[in-house]
This record gives C-alpha cells, structure tokens and sequence, in this order.
C-alpha cells in the first residue's frame, strides 16, 4: 500500500482546523491516552514540518500531581521530569492557562532540555471532568514562531483529541 502525503491548508489558521477534525476522526473510539497522544503529535509534525521542532505532551504524574514527566514527543532528546511552577511546561501547568514564549532565552527559570529551541508555545490538556491532565509543548528554532492562531488551534486540537 502506497504510503499517502497529507496536504494541509498553506494558511496557518485553515490548517490547524483541518487537523482538529483529522485527529478527532482518527482517535475516535481509541482508550489509550498514550496512543491519542501519539497520534497528535504526529500528525502536527507532519502538519508543519521543522517550525515544530520538538512537539509532544507532558503529563501529570498520577503519583507525584505537582509533577509533569514526558509522555510522547517527536524531536530531540527531551527532559524527563518538570516541576509545576519550572520553566515554560511548568508555568503552564501552574496557570492552566496556554503560554507563548517569543524568546526562551528571556524566560525566567526556562529549562533548556535543547539550546536549539528559541520559542515555545504550551497548551493545557484537560480531561472531561476539567483535570489538568497534561501540557502540549511546542518548540522552535525561529524566534517569535507561535502567535495567538497557534494557541486557538492548538487548544482546539487538544481538545479534539480527548473528545
């Protein structure tokens, strides 16, 4: 079977709603948080490309709730373990609220798992009851890569994903 290129929208905004309704199409009826994970991850990198240069989710550890451990990612070597209140996943975590980081070298606290990494932006991930259950994080080489269409599409497909 011929492996199939996914086209996505040139316009950022388009794209992004594209894959929500991709990503909830194909984890739908899935149990596995680690697989729908996975799946997402993927399907952004093939989305857009190197502008993601590290993407994946860090979830909260059922046994240490203050604490986010890596979950899956596509990109460079990635830290194991992140405080909430620590660098860019950990005051996202801290706020439940979507941080976007123009400069990571200007952060306070910002933990360089890879210098490469020049801008961030961070997602909540919540659950149906309202959980914080993990953050999304996406890194980039280019400075000032993530705006506010990134935050709405990434929300929503963060969203569509746990659906």
């Amino acid at each position: 079977m011929a492996e199939q290129q996914i086209q996505y929208s040139t316009d950022k905004a388009m794209a992004y709603r594209q894959l929500e309704e991709e990503i909830s199409s194909v984890v739908a009826g899935e149990a596995s948080r680690t697989a729908r994970y996975a799946t997402t991850v993927s399907l952004l990198k093939a989305a857009f490309g190197e502008r993601f240069f590290w993407c994946g989710f860090y979830e909260v550890d059922p046994l240490k709730p203050r604490e986010l451990v890596v979950g899956p990612y596509q990109g460079t070597l990635g830290c194991l373990r992140i405080p909430f209140g620590k660098g860019v996943c950990g005051a996202c975590a801290s706020t439940r609220e979507t941080v976007i980081v123009p400069d990571v070298h200007a952060f306070p606290g910002h933990i360089a798992c890879d210098s490469r990494s020049n801008s961030e932006i961070v997602v909540p991930v919540f659950d149906a009851t309202g959980a914080l259950v993990s953050v999304l994080d996406v890194d980039s080489t280019e400075f000032a890569a993530f705006d506010a269409v990134d935050a709405r599409g990434l929300e929503a497909v963060c969203r569509a994903m746990l659906r």
